[in-house]
């Protein structure tokens, strides 16, 4: 690690934020070229050492560069031909009419899901094998709203037979891959896109459908679904809009914490929420004073644990959290319309579209990177040029599904940076919304439909 690295980083954001100064790549290699032209100038002899004893251990860091870059680019290789080498489809869910599910039975779904077989030994990781990933998907197509489920073809009887066992009345419907349908980025279309990451540390959970009371079926009228606010406005864009969400999700093994923990396991998020109650437990002891009867000296003690409300709900929410299973889930919304079309103010609400989702003193969820990476101010450089090449990679990213394996790292997160969360919280932010829901602009299915009887003589 760099000495005083999360100075630096913390010190670039306060600058960026406060004067619009953002320090790109090409400027600082341009200063660190010209600190050492003006370092030869005063001092030669140094500057000339420097070089010559570089240039004399050059057989030792030039071949640790050497291979080490090579083993990465032959790493990626391998991992980028076995990721090419699966079939994958989209399966569109089209809901009954009268559905009464909670989104406890996508919770469920998903504990289905939860598989991370492909590289469970060295040997299959060194070949380039990695777990199954998925990717939830809510679209808008000019205010018609669906929902998808892309998934590796090998693993379609799966996703078919976890989503009839808790929804009887869907349909999964195998449809072309909507991301193709669009020539974007091109002359005439105008986007805008970020990804979504966590406000606090991943154990914290969001308000999930537990506090909005969804954990029971409820009177259609009582029943608050936070969902119905990102169904709104996805059914509110007009023609030549179109509004893309995805989740991609795999299962959560602590790679983003890169260390062990006591029991020389690897460190994962259940380790983190563990110490976050001791912490929040140490926040609630205060030391008590107390007058020794025989002395008559003031002491000073360790009281007993005495945790406000809030903090005992806060302890219990993070060890109910961290006690279910747990995706690594990379969240990315995209806003697309004709040039004519594209109205900016749906920027604003794409950026907050997981408000409802978010509390104060718990966790939320926030919008950054790619297109939110720009700040428009008139002294930067090369900005639309940029802003074109970010285009570009954000949309390719989206159609392959991409957020924890390179390259798809240039704009957007960086898989240390995305999201842990639960079955309960994914499946409050992605489930088949009841009838409790009634947006016209939600296609659902006319009637329901069942297989013919096993006993049918034939």
């Amino acid at each position: 690690m760099v000495p005083f690295l999360h100075e630096l980083e913390g010190a670039q954001k306060a600058i960026t934020n406060k004067i619009g100064l953002r320090f790109e790549a090409w400027p600082l290699f341009i200063l660190g070229i010209v600190l050492i032209v003006l370092s030869y100038l005063f001092m030669p002899y140094e500057v000339s050492l420097a070089f010559s004893m570089a240039l004399f251990l050059a057989p030792l860091w030039l071949a640790v560069l050497c291979v080490g870059g090579a083993y990465t680019m032959w790493y990626i290789l391998k991992r980028s031909e076995f990721i090419a080498s699966h079939e994958y489809l989209l399966l569109e869910i089209k809901p009954p009419r009268n559905l009464v599910k909670t989104p406890l039975a996508m919770e469920t779904f998903l504990s289905g899901i939860h598989l991370s077989g492909g590289e469970a030994t060295w040997w299959a990781r060194f070949l380039g094998g990695i777990r199954p990933f998925w990717s939830l998907e809510i679209a808008s197509f000019e205010g018609r709203v669906h929902f998808f489920i892309w998934t590796r073809a090998s693993f379609r009887r799966i996703v078919e037979s976890q989503m009839y066992a808790q929804y009887p009345g869907v349909q999964l419907v195998e449809v072309p891959d909507y991301t193709r349908t669009i020539p974007i980025p091109s002359e005439g279309w105008s986007m805008w896109g970020c990804d979504f990451t966590h406000t606090a540390a991943a154990p914290l959970p969001i308000k999930t459908y537990v506090e909005y009371g969804l954990d029971q079926v409820q009177k259609e009228p009582e029943q608050i679904d936070p969902l119905a606010n990102l169904i709104e406005f996805m059914a509110s864009i007009g023609k030549g809009e179109y509004v893309w969400l995805q989740f991609v999700i795999r299962v959560h093994k602590g790679e983003r914490y890169r260390r062990l923990n006591e029991q020389g396991k690897p460190y994962t998020w259940k380790d983190e929420g563990e110490n976050l109650v001791q912490h929040i437990r140490a926040q609630t002891v205060n030391k008590v004073q107390y007058r020794d009867v025989f002395t008559g000296e003031m002491r000073e003690t360790e009281g007993f644990p005495n945790p406000t409300k809030g903090q005992a709900e806060k302890m219990a929410a993070i060890e109910r959290n961290v006690s279910k299973l747990a995706f690594d889930v990379g969240a990315r919304g995209i806003y697309i319309g004709r040039t004519n079309d594209f109205v900016p103010v749906t920027i604003a609400h794409l950026i907050g579209l997981f408000k409802p989702f978010s509390t104060e003193g718990w966790n939320g969820i926030n919008s950054l990177k790619w297109m939110k990476t720009f700040d428009d101010y008139p002294w930067e450089i090369g900005v639309e040029k940029r802003k074109e090449h970010f285009r570009k990679e954000l949309v390719e990213a989206y159609r392959r599904r991409q957020f924890f394996y390179d390259p798809f790292f240039e704009g957007g997160l960086h898989p240390d940076d995305t999201m842990v969360m639960s079955t309960e919280e994914l499946a409050t932010v992605f489930h088949i919304p009841s009838r409790a829901i009634e947006s016209p602009s939600l296609d659902r299915v006319a009637s329901s439909t069942a297989e013919a009887p096993h006993n049918l003589p034939v």
